[in-house]
């Protein structure tokens, strides 16, 4: 039986182990203390005499057992080193503790390097992106500049293609007032324009007594044609005559003395008024041609331009 039964056995009937075995613990702590000697850490055992047993056949009291260990101590000799051996495995603990702390620094450089590595990647990446984003807003900042420009450039080019259309307009505009300067040369042609203008203010205020105002040169033109003009509007209104009135206080702006004068002048015409002046009708050839010009624009821009402004 090995000694772990023995030992349980001797247990459970409450015996004594016999003389010479001993337990799993001791075995234990033996094979420890062989292993210790075979590897030179510690002396090697000495031969001891086994303990006697009593006169009476019996073991030993604990006290004698103690002082028997005392006594084996004394006399277990002391192992000493000479300088040698002890410089020898001084240098063995030398090169243990330098051998450690080689791989120690090792690992420590080691690491370090890595979080270093690991620091400078994401510093450098941080900075990538605050580089990224930077361009990115100043790239955006640029394409809003140059859509700006581009912008005035257009608007600025709009006007000026406007402004030139005003003028040609414009000008078109003057050479019609310059030829209306030159109706009133022709005299005859001149009266039977003013008759007309005349009727057809009467139709339009149909009251019973105007008031007439024409330019000055002009006046001898209209006390002509005013008899006509009073018949020819009885018969197409089927009313009395009206009573004409001209006013001989009031005239209208002459014509322009010099070409590019900026003084108001009037091209001709007349302009009636009721009595009372709340109604007014300006016959004018100057208003006829605004009226005219404002609802022909239009066709004009579309003649000259090719397309119908808005």
């Amino acid at each position: 039986m090995d000694p772990v039964h023995e030992t349980v056995a001797h247990a459970q009937t409450g015996q004594r182990l016999p003389s010479g075995s001993r337990c799993p613990a001791r075995l234990d702590q033996d094979h420890d203390r062989r292993l210790d000697q075979s590897c030179g850490l510690l002396p090697p055992p000495l031969s001891l005499p086994l303990p006697c047993s009593s006169p009476r056949g019996g073991r030993r009291s604990a006290a004698a057992e103690a002082r028997e260990a005392r006594r084996i101590r004394r006399r277990r000799p002391v192992v000493k080193m000479n300088d040698a051996d002890v410089a020898k495995q001084i240098q063995q603990m030398v090169r243990f503790i330098r051998q450690e702390a080689d791989e120690k620094a090792n690992e420590i450089s080691v690491s370090a390097e890595e979080e270093f590595n690991i620091e400078k990647l994401q510093l450098v990446e941080a900075e990538k992106k605050k580089i990224r984003q930077e361009y990115e807003r100043k790239e955006k900042q640029v394409e809003i500049r140059k859509k700006i420009e581009y912008s005035m450039q257009l608007n600025a080019s709009r006007i000026k293609v406007l402004q030139a259309q005003d003028d040609l307009v414009n000008s078109m505009k003057d050479a019609a007032v310059k030829e209306l300067l030159r109706v009133s040369h022709n005299h005859h042609e001149y009266s039977n324009l003013l008759k007309e203008l005349v009727v057809q203010g009467l139709l339009r205020l149909k009251e019973p007594a105007v008031l007439l105002r024409c330019r000055k040169e002009d006046h001898h033109h209209v006390e002509s044609i005013l008899h006509s003009a009073k018949h020819e509007y009885a018969s197409k209104a089927e009313v009395h005559h009206p009573e004409i009135l001209v006013d001989h206080d009031v005239y209208l702006p002459p014509s322009p003395s010099h070409h590019g004068s900026h003084e108001m002048f009037c091209a001709g015409g007349v302009v009636l008024a009721s009595r009372d002046g709340k109604i007014v009708c300006e016959n004018t050839l100057d208003a006829r041609l605004e009226v005219v010009f404002r609802k022909k624009l239009p066709e004009i821009r579309k003649l000259l331009f090719g397309q119908v402004a808005a």
